[in-house]
């Protein structure tokens, strides 16, 4: 599965690593990675869209923030961690509405700040903002595969189910195995062979730019539709659920993801 966010080890000794954005813009006809360590370029990368998903934005802000930092000539821990909040700040405006976003760099800064009040050096609190961004990613790939592991309990009992997605929940807007999609990807590893009818959403087209092009990619049996094609699908007896990333869940349980 091809990964949304990643490190980028450094090439040669000594040097510091970057961030490996896929450029989901670009997709499904192109395949290019971004690596980069400069702060404009990553901020403009997560507002321009270039990774998407709140866990993959969080992703990509926490190594981000490692990133720029590592470059940091700071000789004190106080500068450090100036430098590093200034950096945090300007790259959590990039996508206000995105929660995972401010999260995952407010996750950064405390677990510096906790280190900074014991005698850790400046080079040890880059070390341990790495350390801590790639927690989250790790995090995150296995929280997905835990909502793939309780999900595909939906499929049981029954080969060949008709499910219907809305956006893109899958790997690309997570660390790696996606959020909605889980159950679909381990449905097909364990022989279940789910029918997905994935909707094109637009206006982006995160259904057919994104959905369509990592399921065909994970062996999945899946078919593009125009979104007002859904209810005709549900009527025809095609569809027996609907898995959807959720922008908001309401107290009684209602979901709601896009417009569509």
């Amino acid at each position: 599965m091809a990964l949304s966010v990643s490190w980028s080890p450094a090439s040669k000794a000594g040097l510091p690593g970057k961030l490996r954005l896929l450029d989901q813009t670009r997709l499904p006809t192109e395949v290019t990675y971004l690596e980069t360590d400069d702060r404009e370029e990553i901020f403009s990368a997560i507002q321009r869209l270039v990774v998407r998903g709140a866990p993959a934005i969080g992703c990509a802000a926490a190594l981000g923030l490692a990133a720029v930092c590592q470059h940091s000539g700071a000789t004190d821990r106080s500068q450090f961690l100036e430098e590093a909040k200034k950096t945090a700040d300007y790259l959590g405006t990039a996508r206000p509405t995105a929660v995972n976003l401010v999260w995952a760099l407010e996750r950064c800064l405390t677990a510096l700040g906790r280190a900074a009040c014991g005698e850790a050096r400046v080079d040890s609190l880059k070390r341990i903002l790495l350390e801590q961004a790639l927690a989250i990613v790790e995090e995150d790939r296995q929280l997905c595969r835990d909502i793939g592991r309780h999900g595909v309990s939906l499929f049981e009992g029954a080969k060949g189910r008709g499910v219907l997605t809305h956006c893109n929940a899958g790997g690309l807007a997570t660390a790696e195995f996606g959020t909605a999609l889980a159950p679909i990807y381990v449905a097909q590893e364990q022989g279940l062979a789910p029918k997905v009818y994935a909707d094109e959403t637009r206006p982006l087209l995160q259904g057919a730019r994104l959905t369509v092009w990592e399921l065909q990619r994970g062996g999945v049996d899946v078919t593009l539709i125009c979104d007002n094609m859904a209810a005709y699908l549900m009527q025809q007896g095609k569809v027996d659920l609907v898995l959807v990333g959720a922008d908001r869940i309401a107290a009684n349980g209602d979901v709601a993801n896009k417009i569509g």
